[in-house]
């Protein structure tokens, strides 16, 4: 997982990483302990917060198994709790570019 990979310069810049997610909690201590994750991953009961921000993949039905993953993205938000900046993709194989991310980190 790149965010693993880069998640120390986010934190140089005095940035907490936090990872929201619908997987289980179980299932999030296992990636946490499979690939030494280090910083907070939550797990959206009810896909409350996905929903929230509008960032549900609609290609999955309810009765699919991945109905309620998001969109893969990410958001810049200050300490006030205001969105400085998103970067989402509309399919789960692509990330956004890191290094866009981290530019406009460093620019906040």
């Amino acid at each position: 997982m790149q965010l693993i990979e880069i998640s120390d310069q986010f934190e140089d810049m005095g940035i907490a990483v936090v990872a929201l997610t619908y997987d289980s909690v179980e299932t999030l201590k296992t990636v946490e302990e499979d690939q030494g994750v280090e910083f907070t991953m939550l797990h959206d009961a009810d896909v409350k917060h996905v929903d929230a921000f509008g960032i549900r993949n609609p290609d999955y039905e309810p009765d699919h198994r991945f109905y309620g993953i998001p969109l893969p993205g990410m958001f810049l938000i200050s300490s006030d709790g205001v969105i400085q900046a998103k970067f989402g993709e509309e399919g789960y194989r692509v990330r956004p570019d890191f290094a866009d991310v981290l530019e406009a980190a460093a620019a906040m």
